[in-house]
């Protein structure tokens, strides 16, 4: 194991994380396979990761006011549910640990790909839900509720079966359900939905076995600092080409893993 090499990929990811705010686990998950970890290790490892990282963002987004609590709050009536059930398939699956592991590497790839695609065109996407901003769909109501779980049901299964979707997935559903909600706060309001699913999606992971505490702890030495200084720089450097890189590179691998 490279453990040197795992530090820096830490740092690396927790610079870009912290500069442009690419989901972690979009770009975490994919190192962790090309260092030989096995898929469904990669995975549980990644979730407890983003679960402890992510915790200091609700910190200062909290701070800041960045937080809608309502929204956080059913989300969480459909992801949490739907993570548990996913962790009892898999769990299930656990005595073919090949089918696991293929079925986690297929589930990742399609991950990785629709991830991409939310990186590229989402600054469009956000112009589009601001035109429907009027709409009575957008208006409080039960029905926008009831979509919100749905969504969180939707993530709650994707995170817990590929450690992808809460970041950049997730803030682009609530873009079209929310279109009058600040940027920041929807940013923000994932953060915070993100935190209780990841922690409850990788303590499953654990209880099966997939997670190695030795990378987790390597990864968080690098992250941390890593996401500190790219905090530090965001908003002060042009970050569209590396978003643009970024997301070429996930959708290469995506479809790798798919195809």
């Amino acid at each position: 194991m490279d453990l040197v090499g795992l530090i820096i990929a830490g740092l690396v990811v927790g610079f870009i994380v912290g500069m442009t705010g690419v989901g972690g686990g979009s770009l975490m998950t994919p190192i962790l396979l090309w260092f030989g970890i096995p898929p469904s290790t990669a995975v549980g490892t990644d979730l407890l990761y983003a679960a402890i990282t992510k915790s200091g963002g609700v910190y200062v987004h909290n701070k800041k006011k960045n937080i809608n609590w309502t929204i956080t709050g059913w989300l969480t009536l459909g992801s949490v549910p739907a993570a548990l059930l996913t962790l009892w398939i898999l769990h299930n699956l656990k005595t073919d640990l090949e089918v696991l592991n293929k079925t986690i590497k297929y589930s990742l790839g399609w991950a990785l790909l629709f991830t991409s695609v939310a990186i590229i065109f989402k600054k469009k996407l956000l112009v589009i839900s601001h035109r429907h901003a009027g709409d009575k769909f957008h208006n409080e109501s039960k029905t926008q509720n009831l979509l919100t779980v749905v969504i969180g049901v939707m993530l709650g299964a994707t995170v817990t079966l590929t450690s992808i979707g809460a970041g950049a997935l997730g803030t682009v559903t609530l873009f079209f359900l929310y279109p009058l909600l600040p940027t920041p706060k929807l940013v923000g309001t994932e953060i915070a939905h993100a935190v209780p699913l990841t922690l409850v999606a990788g303590l499953g992971h654990a209880t099966m076995g997939n997670l190695d505490l030795s990378i987790l702890g390597y990864l968080l030495l690098g992250s941390l600092p890593g996401i500190y200084f790219g905090s530090m720089l965001s908003g002060k450097l042009p970050d569209l080409w590396l978003r643009n890189a970024i997301a070429i590179m996930l959708f290469y691998v995506g479809f790798k893993l798919v195809f």
